[in-house]
């Protein structure tokens, strides 16, 4: 990340803060569902009933921290073998798009995601952490979709 990147995060981080929300629901389900930007659906899935049928439900802002988050999560966590991503893209970071890419293409020698277009797509996390996020992970592309109903049909 550049100097101005940088500054600009961190002014965000005083100035707009975004708790990072998740919930945990039946941890021994390997499904997890991630809403993107869209907080909303988000809770919607808290206080339903499809709670007690994933292992966990989060949101996805970013195309860096975020995306580290994720694959160290599943990582740590062997029982996850699904992550519905869902909810509306997240706009300029494109988290979304970047989590396909990394999952198909992974990531050049300088940690940038391979084919990403969004501006920041560069990851801490190790080449192995990423090739087992690629090969024992299902990604479901559900992108756009914030009705909960649609959601869980196709679950």
């Amino acid at each position: 990340m550049n100097k101005l990147g940088e500054t600009i995060g961190k002014i965000c981080e005083i100035f707009l803060p975004i708790p990072e929300e998740f919930y945990i629901g039946n941890l021994d389900s390997s499904v997890c569902i991630c809403t993107l930007s869209s907080i909303k659906l988000l809770k919607e899935i808290k206080n339903s009933k499809i709670i007690d049928n994933v292992a966990i439900a989060g949101r996805l802002f970013t195309e860096n921290k975020g995306i580290d988050s994720i694959i160290k999560h599943v990582n740590q966590n062997k029982k996850i073998k699904t992550i519905v991503v869902c909810g509306k893209e997240v706009w300029g970071h494109k988290s979304g798009h970047s989590l396909f890419q990394l999952h198909k293409y992974g990531i050049d020698n300088n940690k940038k995601i391979i084919n990403s277009t969004s501006p920041d797509p560069f990851l801490t996390v190790s080449e192995l952490e990423i090739k087992y996020f690629q090969k024992e992970i299902t990604l479901l592309n559900l992108i756009g979709e914030t009705n909960i109903e649609s959601i869980i049909d196709k679950i």
